[in-house]
């Protein structure tokens, strides 16, 4: 059940973000080094379960997250990290596809090689 109001989502995706780009940061220093390498590629969060033409639905449209082609709704790139290695950007899509799971949306991470 989703535990926040449409009010509220601004202060929820930016904590999602915030997240992403903390966890993005984390494994690209502890795991790469700090050195931008090996497979590049892309991720996302998808969210299920809230329809665009409601009130939640619109308030997450207003921050910049979009329909999914596969249904939901969707952020790219949800760190915002600056990098290109797919295992970087999929650990802060997990994290904030965590954050959105605390207010009780259906979330899943996804990603992609390139």
């Amino acid at each position: 059940m989703i535990t926040v109001t449409p009010e509220q989502i601004p202060a929820v995706v930016q904590e999602a973000q915030t997240a992403a780009h903390q966890a993005a940061a984390k494994f690209f220093q502890e795991r790469l080094g700090g050195q931008d390498q090996f497979a590049c590629g892309f991720a996302w969060v998808t969210i299920h379960g809230v329809k665009g033409n409601t009130k939640l639905g619109k308030a997450l449209k207003e921050c910049d997250i979009r329909p999914a082609y596969s249904g939901g709704l969707q952020m790219w790139n949800p760190s915002k990290f600056g990098c290109q290695n797919v295992d970087t950007l999929e650990a802060g899509a997990e994290a904030a596809a965590q954050v959105f799971k605390k207010y009780g949306f259906q979330a899943y991470a996804g990603s992609r090689l390139d």
